[in-house]
């Protein structure tokens, strides 16, 4: 969430005429986030989130859209989107596709506990498990295939050693990845800023905007490599534990996706070092825009390279190491 779209309260006051949520009382851009303009948006009859597509194409975004409303409807804990006056979930602001979805209760945390980290296992194994019956999914757009591609866009501004690691990563996904893994509907994103606890309970899962079908074990790959990083880079086994004993609880893991586990993370510090060198280098002017440091992402790709073909933590989720 980040705001590149600059908002005048009289011109939201004015476009909320057509939504039955009252008047507009204030509107305070939110800085965390990336992709799109974000905005926490209070009116006479409650608090919302107020969310502008910059990079979504228009006909992408009611895909967004109707995923928030069908996971929702099954008890995954994500913003519910608001419709205006004439049913329509998706219009237009500032010459730009805008939507309107619910504020959840919470708060993120940025320390989780063991209690939580388990919690988001069992809500991310839920959420893939809902998303089973989603018609008409689409694929998740920063694949491999992607990362090649952005990687050539950025090749000019890299360092030799960094450009080696890159091109040396991107060798070995495209070799070694499995193309036959369980694949369904993933978040994609699910970092710590993008889940609230009321407690140890998920009480809100958000930013789907990167959604897509691809292997359901790369955003549990994703949500690890955020969630159990430690401050050298490497996996904490406790928290991996509780993750993902609570995961293979609810939709157990296959002998293919735990000889798989660690290519896959690989593959997750690959796709996040990538998009944030592409922001570093070649940013979209805004107000308000989270700059996330690249090097993080490559001091979490060199310690799974370094890790090897480890896994113990899927061998036995349970127990830990």
């Amino acid at each position: 969430m980040s705001v590149f779209t600059q908002l005048t309260t009289t011109q939201v006051a004015t476009w909320l005429d057509a939504y039955p949520l009252g008047s507009l009382e204030t509107l305070t851009g939110i800085a965390e986030g990336v992709q799109n303009s974000n905005f926490f948006l209070s009116t006479s009859t409650g608090d919302y989130v107020l969310t502008i597509f910059e990079e979504v194409a228009p006909d992408q975004a009611p895909f967004y859209i109707r995923l928030m409303a069908h996971l929702a409807a099954h008890a995954i804990p994500c913003p519910a989107p608001v419709a205006n006056r004439r049913n329509e979930y998706l219009t237009w602001l500032g010459g730009k596709p805008a939507v309107i979805v619910s504020r959840l209760a919470g708060r993120s945390e940025r320390a989780p506990n063991l209690a939580q980290c388990a919690a988001v296992g069992a809500m991310l194994a839920a959420l893939h498990l809902a998303a089973r019956s989603f018609p008409a999914p689409q694929r998740h757009h920063r694949d491999t295939d992607w990362c090649a591609r952005a990687a050539k866009e950025i090749a000019p501004f890299l360092a030799a050693d960094d450009a080696r690691l890159l091109d040396d990563e991107l060798r070995h996904q495209q070799a070694a990845r499995p193309d036959e893994l369980p694949q369904g509907l993933i978040h994609a994103d699910l970092f710590r800023d993008n889940v609230l606890f009321s407690g140890d309970r998920v009480s809100g899962v958000l930013d789907f905007y990167f959604s897509g079908v691809d292997d359901l074990l790369f955003d549990l790959a994703v949500t690890v490599n955020d969630w159990c990083v430690t401050a050298k880079a490497t996996l904490d086994g406790q928290r991996c534990a509780a993750l993902l004993g609570a995961y293979d609880a609810r939709r157990p893991l296959l002998p293919a996706e735990q000889a798989a586990w660690p290519t896959l993370l690989r593959a997750a510090a690959l796709r996040f070092w990538v998009s944030r060198l592409h922001d570093h280098h070649l940013p979209r002017p805004g107000d308000l825009v989270a700059r996330r440091d690249p090097d993080a992402y490559r001091s979490i790709l060199q310690a799974r390279v370094a890790s090897g073909d480890e896994a113990p933590w899927l061998a036995s989720p349970a127990q830990g190491d």
